[in-house]
């Protein structure tokens, strides 16, 4: 099997060049490295040897010698040294095992951070760009404990769901994956650039779009087809009617993979997509044991807790508060404790991460 290893290897550069191509897409690259052993081969080939080949015709052999572009190559090799991204190919060991998969995977993805063997266990977390306190609420705990139990949580980071589906992953000191509709090297939405960098510390960021790629509306669709590709299932947590959520998980499903969905109020707006997928058969996520039970492990022997301390009066203040909201005045009274003292410990054990403070000075355990 083809290795491909670093920016400077001649077959990369090849291959950067046959993506350049117009028409030429992943299915006919690899049925042309296959043929020629290599992308340096296909590239020296001859236009009689090039319609020898499944797929290839006049028009396209023509396209190949004359379209594919070497400036464009230099450029993305220049560029992904500049930004410290990787370029990772269909035939090297890093690619996602699951995503190999998938019906027409593409052949090169760009990356920052490191992707690990690891990830093939991943669940892919989405949802709308517009959560109700209720999504918020079941995002950030699912998404933090499942950090907890080395689940690689996969999203798309967008607005809404997606975003809190990372930040609450990173909180349970865990592995996650933005897969963009853009290259790696333009974050959108740009106020998700600080997020981006932290992703890229303890997971990664990927794309199939070349390095310099602006965020276009066609380009979603493509993003949820390898978020839900590189993924064991896939999990809904609030989607509209036409959310894109929906598109990745008729994704996963057409890639023989699990969808879940969380159930939500009948009346909202928010939550059609998800009852609507448990109509049709999806699981219903009532608790984490649901997820973990699907992945095959159990919560308690692989459970990795983060390493929180929490002195005397945090545990005291804590001990009043359930997953169910607690308004601030029934923890002054259970307490028994100076309002401006409860207020500190609270906003204490707010960035320790442990509790979370909705609207309406109510709070709940993460």
């Amino acid at each position: 099997m083809m290795q491909i290893r670093g920016l400077n290897d001649p077959n990369l550069r090849a291959l950067l060049q046959l993506t350049s191509v117009p028409r030429l897409g992943p299915r006919k690259i690899r049925t042309l490295v296959r043929r020629f052993t290599s992308p340096q081969n296909v590239l020296t080939a001859s236009m009689r040897e090039l319609v020898q080949s499944e797929g290839i015709d006049q028009t396209m052999a023509r396209h190949i010698k004359v379209h594919s572009s070497v400036k464009f190559a230099d450029h993305q090799l220049e560029r992904a040294a500049k930004v410290n991204a990787h370029i990772v190919t269909i035939w090297d060991d890093r690619y996602p095992l699951l995503l190999k998969k998938t019906y027409d995977p593409p052949v090169l993805l760009f990356t920052k951070g490191i992707l690990q063997p690891e990830d093939h266990r991943g669940l892919a977390v989405v949802g709308t760009r517009q959560p109700t306190c209720y999504g918020n609420l079941i995002t950030e705990k699912f998404c933090r404990q499942l950090g907890q139990h080395r689940v690689t949580v996969v999203s798309g980071l967008a607005r809404g769901i997606d975003t809190l589906a990372h930040r609450a992953t990173l909180c349970g000191r865990g592995r996650t994956l933005a897969v963009l509709g853009s290259g790696v090297d333009y974050i959108y939405p740009h106020e998700n650039r600080e997020l981006a960098e932290k992703i890229i510390q303890s997971g990664a960021l990927l794309s199939e779009f070349s390095l310099g790629t602006r965020p276009e509306p066609h380009y979603f669709p493509r993003r949820n087809r390898i978020v839900a590709g590189i993924c064991q299932a896939t999990l809904v947590i609030e989607a509209g009617k036409k959310s894109g959520a929906l598109i990745t998980s008729d994704y996963a499903l057409e890639q023989g993979r699990d969808v879940f969905a969380v159930p939500g109020p009948i009346n909202s707006s928010q939550s059609v997509g998800p009852n609507e997928l448990i109509q049709q058969g999806a699981k219903p996520i009532l608790t984490l044991e649901d997820i973990l039970d699907e992945f095959g492990y159990t919560a308690k022997a692989e459970k990795r807790l983060p390493d929180i301390q929490l002195d005397m009066l945090e545990e005291k203040i804590f001990s009043f508060i359930r997953q169910e909201p607690v308004h601030i005045d029934n923890l002054l009274t259970e307490s028994k404790m100076p309002p401006a003292q409860v207020h500190s410990i609270l906003l204490s054990l707010e960035l320790k991460s442990v509790i979370k403070q909705l609207p309406g000075k109510s709070f709940i355990r993460l």
